[in-house]
């Protein structure tokens, strides 16, 4: 039995404060790059995995740019170890368990609701920044198909520089996938846009 996301009526509002307080406090810019056109469909968010902070930094994202209910999928002994996190739209996944395609049909039903979104990390595990190629494991499939027309796929692209401040600026790339959502494309369609991600944070450099 997965534990299922919850929004608690006070942790989630302090959930998403505390991001803003803390992307303010922590980074010297955030900037957002990209476009988003609503249509009015439940959002599948996927995102590199690149650190400790990628949750703050999605959910920083959806509040200033999808506004809808936040989920997210969350290693089981870490959802129990931080349960504030349940109340906050975690719901809980069990690595090489038959409980994993619970989670994933669980995925699903929370992309019935177009006021609702869900990020997943499709390399699954925490790879460098500076990693060029992305490679994505198992699932992601049975949570897209059939669901293709049904779901709006962002893909995001988190990048961190310093520049010439003590304080980090992030630049979070985004961009809605095109009008092919098939699992068989995906891979390739984020790959082509993680690479033009990091050439355009070069420039930045320049």
């Amino acid at each position: 039995m997965i534990l299922r996301a919850k929004h608690h009526f006070f942790i989630y509002p302090f959930f998403q404060i505390y991001t803003l307080w803390k992307m303010r406090r922590h980074f010297h810019k955030i900037n957002l790059i990209g476009e988003f056109n609503d249509k009015k469909k439940p959002v599948l968010l996927i995102a590199n995995h690149v650190s400790w902070w990628d949750g703050f930094w999605l959910m920083y994202f959806n509040l200033k740019v999808l506004k809808r209910k936040f989920h997210f999928m969350m290693l089981e002994d870490q959802l129990r170890k931080h349960w504030f996190f349940n109340y906050s739209g975690g719901f809980s996944v069990k690595k090489n368990s038959r409980s994993i395609v619970e989670s994933l049909q669980y995925t699903r039903e929370i992309l019935n609701n177009p006021e609702n979104m869900v990020f997943m990390f499709p390399q699954g595990k925490i790879h460098s920044i500076y990693e060029q190629k992305i490679d994505f494991e198992k699932g992601i499939e049975r949570v897209i198909a059939g669901k293709e027309n049904d779901i709006q796929i962002v893909m995001i692209c988190n990048l961190v520089d310093y520049f010439s401040q003590p304080k980090p600026e992030l630049s979070i790339f985004f961009k809605e996938n095109g009008r092919d959502n098939s699992a068989k494309n995906l891979q390739s369609e984020y790959q082509s846009f993680y690479s033009q991600s990091i050439e355009l944070q070069k420039l930045k450099a320049e």
